[in-house]
């Protein structure tokens, strides 16, 4: 099938290797073959040159007229992609060159197929809520931004633990001696919110999250809000600084008096999505969770990971 000169694919790639390198000229020698519009940053473009994509700036303009963005590499290239592709509504298309990548769609393996799909337009797309958040110290901005995975209100140093409250819809709700504080998106709760000790939230269901990091309190648990809420998080006075982490990826430092106040975003991130693959599904796969024994009922539609 060959495509219109129109059509145009953002291609994000992790680099680091010469296997990931080979990925992605792969991908892109095949829809440029198909007549379609391979873009790519800067640095991608630079180490795929001989293909003959196009170098856009790695910038908020790069997914601009894009109809997918292809990212090959783990959730944090998917996180880096979700940055240039916000604001856009292009769907993200990962294809997994990391460990576990619990956002991407495809593995390694599947590369021909994914490009296959893209050229032929087969795919569903999903949409997954972001949080916005805002940073001041009283009427200074320090911080206006959002997140797809979370936004964590942290220590910056180990020596003295980070005092803070915590509030839910502009009430106040506990204080908390802490190392932090994850306010998460349910994608983000098979993230830095997991680790935390916070629950799995199926990506359906909207909701927030407030996750405490090793607090010394007797309420320290974590909460699953109305996406309707604010939480907010304000670093006390008599505590050292703290740092805001946005995905792990941007962080601006948090002096005493800081508050930080996370809602749901008025923008979501959009996956392209080649399979239907049952949220159950994919944790069991990702986190390679034991189900062997499993009976199910008489229409039980086995997965490999059951067979």
């Amino acid at each position: 099938m060959s495509g219109s000169p129109e059509r145009a694919v953002l291609l994000i790639a992790h680099l680091g290797r010469p296997d990931a390198v080979e990925a992605a000229r792969k991908v892109a020698d095949r829809l440029l073959a198909a007549g379609l519009d391979v873009r790519a940053p800067k640095k991608e473009a630079e180490q795929l040159a001989p293909c003959g994509v196009t170098c856009v700036p790695a910038d908020q303009e790069a997914a601009a007229g894009c109809e997918v963005a292809v990212v090959l590499g783990g959730d944090g290239t998917l996180l880096r992609a979700a940055e240039l592709a916000h604001g856009w509504g292009v769907p993200l298309l990962g294809v997994n060159l990391g460990h576990v990548g619990f956002l991407a769609e495809a593995e390694r393996d599947e590369l021909t197929e994914v490009a296959d799909r893209v050229i032929a337009r087969e795919w569903t797309v999903e949409e997954r809520m972001t949080i916005d958040v805002l940073a001041r110290v009283g009427d200074t901005t320090i911080a206006s931004t959002w997140a797809l995975n979370e936004a964590s209100v942290e220590k910056a140093s180990r020596d003295r633990m980070l005092e803070v409250v915590v509030e839910i819809d502009g009430r106040p709700l506990s204080r908390w001696g802490c190392d932090g504080v994850v306010c998460a998106t349910p994608t983000g709760s098979t993230a830095y919110a997991f680790s935390a000790g916070g629950p799995v939230v199926w990506p359906e269901v909207d909701a927030l999250l407030m996750i405490p990091i090793s607090a010394h309190a007797l309420f320290a648990r974590p909460l699953v809000v109305s996406p309707a809420s604010t939480l907010a998080v304000e670093v006390q006075s008599d505590t050292p600084h703290g740092v805001l982490w946005v995905d792990g990826r941007r962080h601006w430092p948090l002096p005493a008096g800081a508050r930080v106040e996370a809602r749901c975003g008025a923008l979501p991130v959009r996956f392209a999505r080649l399979h239907r693959l049952p949220f159950t599904d994919r944790l069991v796969r990702k986190f390679e969770l034991p189900v062997r024994g499993w009976r199910g009922g008489a229409n039980r539609q086995p997965g490999p990971e059951t067979r």
